[in-house]
């Protein structure tokens, strides 16, 4: 299995072929090779910065001589005229690293945006937001890594670090019991560690959870607050609680003063807008 920073090298590559192709003609053929120059990335719109350690690696992929200087960091609360950084050096490769450098940093810092802004609406409280696997294919890991610089929490990287129980599994496994039993067995046969998570649709499906126990989170699914409230106070911190489905950022404070443990909020990373920045000649 690959692990983050090959996901995000691939990436990156895929990137780049995707744009540059056999060369950035536009530059080629307009722009000296020996030219220098310097450009800064400029923020347009409030937000939290996120991305700056990204965008220091696609610039040290185009070109290790392109000198950076960084004056904002990932994860501060930015403002328009703001300028993160600096980088010098060859005019050429400043041109082919802009784009794909942007729509990283610019999708990364709408993500993390997004996060604080459902965090804040939790403020006073010890629930968390949690993110999804509804990420854009391939920038999970960024995504992923946005959320948290917004101060949010990630679920499951993906179907390998943690057992989700969920609908599904249980009808076609034959129900609750039948789906974490055959779970229980499958860790113990594979000399697995990893956490184990069952969704519910109602008081009676924690109950036979509860019963059967080694479950280290339960997730309330398309529950009402007032429901959410009353299966917080069943599991009784027995295990973590989760709360998911349909939440909005209006309906996020209802379900965190429940006591629920975290809530999971697909749009952090599916519906999100870029924040607006720019990388331009000084």
């Amino acid at each position: 299995m690959k692990t983050k920073d090959e996901l995000i090298d691939d990436l990156l590559n895929l990137a780049f072929a995707e744009d540059v192709g056999d060369g950035d003609h536009t530059t080629l053929s307009t722009i000296p090779a020996e030219a220098r120059g310097k450009s800064r990335l400029l923020i347009k719109e409030e937000g939290i910065l996120s991305g700056v350690n990204i965008a220091r690696q696609v610039l040290a992929k185009i070109d290790p001589e392109l000198k950076m200087e960084v004056f904002i960091n990932d994860g501060t609360r930015v403002k328009p005229g703001d300028v993160a950084f600096t980088v010098e050096g060859s005019v050429r490769s400043l041109l082919v690293a802009e784009r794909t450098m942007l729509n990283i940093m610019q999708r990364m810092s709408g993500v993390a945006t997004m996060t604080d802004k459902y965090q804040q609406r939790l403020e006073g409280l010890h629930t968390r937001v949690l993110d999804t696997r509804k990420t854009t294919p391939g920038m999970r890991m960024l995504e992923k890594e946005a959320v948290k610089t917004g101060g949010g929490v990630n679920h499951r990287i993906g179907l390998f670090d943690m057992i989700l129980i969920k609908d599904n599994h249980i009808d076609f496994a034959g129900g609750i019991e039948q789906a974490v039993n055959a779970a229980h067995k499958y860790l113990e046969e594979t000399g697995r560690n990893i956490k184990i998570e069952v969704e519910v649709r109602s008081l009676d499906d924690i109950r036979r959870v509860l019963a059967i126990g080694g479950v280290d989170r339960i997730m309330f699914d398309n529950f009402t607050p007032e429901l959410t409230a009353e299966a917080v106070q069943l599991v009784d911190g027995r295990c973590e609680t989760e709360s998911s489905g349909g939440i909005t950022l209006e309906t996020l404070r209802a379900y965190g003063e429940t006591g629920v443990d975290f809530i999971s909020v697909g749009a952090l990373t599916h519906s999100v807008k870029g924040l607006d920045m720019s990388f331009k000649a000084m």
